[in-house]
């Protein structure tokens, strides 16, 4: 929810607004990821490349409590489910909405046997940026990709 404002919120804590001004230069920038219903082939320059890192790994940070209960709720699903449960529903609610499901990558994110693998990958991901090298792990991972 309010994923514009959380962005501009932190953009602006980081300092980053030279690079991210407002929030429709952000939303421009959301615009760019190629499975989404709305996107935009626009490239993306290093500064707004860096600067979408820097957000993420403060905002993995702030969400880390949640990300570790998430993947908790994934080891010990007898004790946790209704958490992992909530979750999935919401992500795979999201990816509907937002996502253009006539995508070969997007139903791939929608295959309840193949998603599993994803989004825990990604949830690990994310729960590794916290650390002080964070931002430079990421950076290297989305390179490496």
């Amino acid at each position: 929810m309010n994923g514009i404002d959380s962005f501009y919120a932190l953009s602006t804590k980081l300092k980053l607004n030279d690079v991210l001004p407002n929030k429709i230069t952000i939303w421009k920038l959301r615009n760019n990821n190629p499975l989404r219903k709305s996107y935009v082939n626009n490239n993306i320059k290093s500064e707004e490349f860096d600067a979408l890192i820097q957000i993420t790994v403060e905002m993995s940070k702030y969400l880390y409590p949640y990300i570790r209960e998430i993947l908790n709720s994934r080891e010990e699903p007898q004790t946790n489910s209704v958490i992992w449960k909530d979750f999935y529903k919401r992500f795979i609610e999201l990816i509907k909405e937002r996502f253009n499901i006539n995508s070969m990558r997007v139903k791939k994110l929608l295959d309840h046997s193949e998603n599993d693998v994803i989004i825990i990958k990604s949830l690990l991901t994310l729960s590794l940026c916290i650390s002080n090298n964070g931002y430079e792990k990421l950076k290297n991972l989305l390179i490496n990709f």
